[in-house]
């Protein structure tokens, strides 16, 4: 019996290796390395490592020490896994290819697109169509809702290849589309962010996670990349 264990135990952690074979972290858990908030050049004080978990606390980031944390480098087509929990109440998101630029664009969102995360039944976005936690923010709202309660850990994917968008949360496939095509257009020429001209056009930016101004938990983050060219179906 015991060999069966260690055999099944074996295969499952083979397994696990090859399913995430080509992912890389871009978050060590001890440190916000890789890391800054929007416009700056280090992460501000409000956001804390703690036990291996990126935590945003409002409390710290008092003072002007707040803001979105972004990635160093920019993205162009990926695979991006992380896990999240918020407080009742909460309100966050995971924005991706933004510009930074603060010159021209003071807030990540003035360019990038998010994914929500949000406590659905606490924040008061969670009473508005596409402001759901896993909604494509503002442009397309989820095809179900395998969201999990407050507090506890959900596990969200944006995979981004060659202009086709596919949202993931908790293993579900909750959002598809086409980035910039006529169809994108519209749906941005429909949405609150159709008075800035730059937002959802770059087809290469960094990625952020949203400060705001409550608690928030991000953990486990990694990324997977392609060459423009390759191809991809759903979230392989």
């Amino acid at each position: 019996m015991k060999k069966i264990i260690t055999a099944v135990l074996a295969l499952t952690l083979l397994q696990t290796l090859q399913a995430q074979k080509g992912f890389k972290p871009i978050f060590d858990g001890k440190t916000t390395t890789g890391w800054h908030t929007y416009g700056k050049t280090t992460a501000s004080a409000g956001w804390k490592v703690e036990d291996g978990v990126l935590h945003f606390d409002p409390e710290a980031a008092k003072n002007g020490q707040g803001g979105d944390l972004v990635t160093d480098v920019e993205y162009e087509n990926f695979h991006l896994k992380l896990e999240w929990k918020v407080s009742p109440n909460a309100n966050s998101g995971i924005i991706f290819y933004v510009n930074e630029n603060p010159q021209k664009y003071a807030n990540t969102y003035e360019t990038g697109l998010e994914m929500q995360v949000l406590d659905n039944d606490g924040h008061p976005d969670g009473k508005i169509t596409k402001h759901r936690a896993g909604d494509l923010y503002d442009l397309i709202k989820s095809k179900s809702e395998p969201v999990k309660p407050v507090g506890e850990w959900n596990t969200a994917e944006v995979v981004c290849k060659n202009g086709k968008l596919s949202l993931v949360l908790n293993g579900v496939i909750v959002v598809e589309t086409v980035l910039w095509d006529d169809n994108f257009k519209a749906l941005v020429a429909g949405s609150k962010f159709t008075a800035w001209p730059a937002f959802g056009t770059f087809k290469k930016g960094k990625i952020a996670l949203q400060d705001h101004g409550n608690n928030v938990w991000y953990r486990n983050i990694s990324i997977k990349e392609w060459n423009t060219m390759e191809t991809t179906t759903g979230c392989k």
